[in-house]
């Protein structure tokens, strides 16, 4: 699965004005379901609240895997942000939290969504990658890095 062919080009934020946590998924779930009519926000919002309570998606190295599952969803969905300042995130290494992939997959996926947060946290692995995101000035320089990382694997 190619992290391109699920990313939802117009959730895609350069630039979050949220500085807490619950603000970055606030904000991160009004862009997907702006971007995506029918998705209900509250709902996913308090998905994503649940997964946070469980244990922090924040996987380090400024990076956070925000995600969870929805009933009546047909797609993989997935959308970036990020936050020049970074954010407190509980992450497991303390440090800020800068780069923020969002991933909402069918209630049903099986192990199909533990393949793309593998796939997401593999190229996150990669400081190179992570500095392309960083000095991403535009949407299309998300989706150029992104573009380079799906052909890489």
């Amino acid at each position: 699965m190619k992290i391109m062919d699920i990313l939802v080009r117009d959730a895609v934020t350069v630039e979050l004005e949220s500085e807490t946590k619950d603000g970055v998924l606030q904000e991160m779930t009004r862009a997907l379901a702006a971007a995506r009519p029918g998705l209900d926000p509250g709902q996913l919002l308090k998905v994503l609240r649940e997964r946070e309570a469980l244990q922090s998606t924040g996987i380090g190295e400024g990076v956070a895997i925000p995600h969870g599952k929805l009933p009546d969803l047909g797609d993989f969905l997935a959308s970036f942000a990020r936050s020049s300042k970074g954010v407190d995130f509980d992450s497991i290494d303390g440090e800020p939290t800068r780069l923020f992939f969002l991933l909402v997959v069918p209630e049903n996926s099986g192990g199909q969504h533990l393949k793309a947060l593998a796939r997401i946290s593999r190229f996150c692995r990669d400081a190179s990658f992570r500095e392309k995101l960083m000095r991403a000035e535009a949407p299309e320089d998300v989706f150029r890095a992104l573009e380079e990382e799906d052909g890489r694997f």
